[in-house]
């Protein structure tokens, strides 16, 4: 625990319990939305090779998990650690011009 403490600059265990519960929120959260998606736009593993429903399971995935991951993060008291966390998240997939829009439209208002 004193790694992840330091790692992510916690001041206690109960910050870890929450932070791991919103990720196992967030992923199953995110799942079980994307799914009833694809059926919707009539995506399914019998009428799709199993390759292109993967493709389009995780591009559908990736901006709800995005999203729900902050929004839970809200919830739970831990916005600042998970706006953190996405900044790091989409620079290291150099998909850095998201923070770039999201910070432009906030600095706006």
């Amino acid at each position: 625990m004193g790694n992840l403490k330091q790692r992510w600059n916690l001041s206690n265990n109960w910050q870890i319990f929450v932070i791991i519960l919103v990720f196992a929120i967030t992923g199953s959260t995110a799942a079980m939305i994307s799914r009833p998606i694809l059926k919707w736009i009539g995506v399914s593993k019998e009428t799709h090779h199993i390759a292109l429903y993967l493709l389009l399971y995780f591009v559908i995935i990736f901006p709800i998990y995005q999203i729900l991951l902050v929004t839970f993060g809200f919830l739970f008291g831990q916005f600042r650690f998970f706006y953190s966390f996405e900044k790091k998240m989409l620079l290291a997939m150099k998909l850095g011009f998201v923070i770039r829009l999201l910070e432009k439209k906030k600095g706006t208002k």
